[in-house]
């Protein structure tokens, strides 16, 4: 068993626990115990899922650019409009 408790520990911690709280409220109190653990870890995955890096590489572009025409080339113009 977890933290090296045996069956006999378990089994005094239980009488104990009647015993202080009494047999109406042990259910209450151990459904509420269940509940705060299972949003424990549910807390505790949501945070690993937030904090997990993505490593899937990014989209390739849709298209490429389109070339230049020769209309948008400046070797195209005569000399005395390039300056």
């Amino acid at each position: 068993m977890p933290f090296g408790i045996g069956p006999f520990e378990l089994i005094v911690v239980l009488v104990i626990a009647l015993l202080v709280l009494g047999p109406g409220k042990l259910p209450d109190v151990g459904s509420a115990l269940g509940k705060s653990i299972r949003e424990f870890r549910k807390a505790a995955s949501d945070i690993e899922d937030a904090t997990k890096v993505d490593t899937a590489p990014p989209p390739a572009a849709a298209t490429p650019a389109p070339p230049a025409t020769p209309a948008q080339t400046s070797s195209d113009q005569p000399a005395e409009s390039r300056q």
